[in-house]
């Protein structure tokens, strides 16, 4: 009995951990939705190639004021939660989220998978982007 007790709790235990790190790097696989973690390159190919995407801007009004990425949306990563659902309404949209260093973009790419967006590459800080910005 103390075997198969240990069992369970272990087998829980594993399973609260899976949960806790349903949105994180690399593609993952929520109960809704997931998101990838692309390259600069990457997501540079994919605004040169698709035509409907949405680019996210989670840095603050000042750093964005500063210089960012040809029609990126400023939504500050601390922002997404509150914001998302009314400037993002199409959950199936294919979004592309960045920051400065990689940090905030992971952050807001976690939250708007909890929100149930389906289709969210992350592509790390505009520091290591080598193209343009406006």
């Amino acid at each position: 009995m103390k075997i198969i007790k240990g069992f369970v709790i272990m087998l829980m235990l594993s399973l609260s951990l899976l949960g806790l790190s349903a949105c994180g790097e690399g593609e993952v696989n929520g109960p809704i939705t997931s998101y990838k973690q692309i390259s600069a390159e990457e997501a540079k190919e994919l605004m040169d190639t698709e035509s409907n995407y949405i680019i996210i801007d989670a840095r603050t009004e000042e750093e964005f004021a500063r210089g960012h990425i040809e029609g990126a949306i400023l939504i500050p990563e601390y922002e997404i939660k509150e914001r998302a659902e009314k400037e993002l309404p199409d959950k199936n949209a294919l979004i592309l989220v960045y920051c400065r260093s990689g940090r905030r973009s992971k952050i807001a790419s976690e939250e708007l998978c909890k929100l149930g967006y389906t289709n969210v590459k992350e592509f790390g800080g505009i520091i290591d982007w080598p193209y343009e910005v406006v």
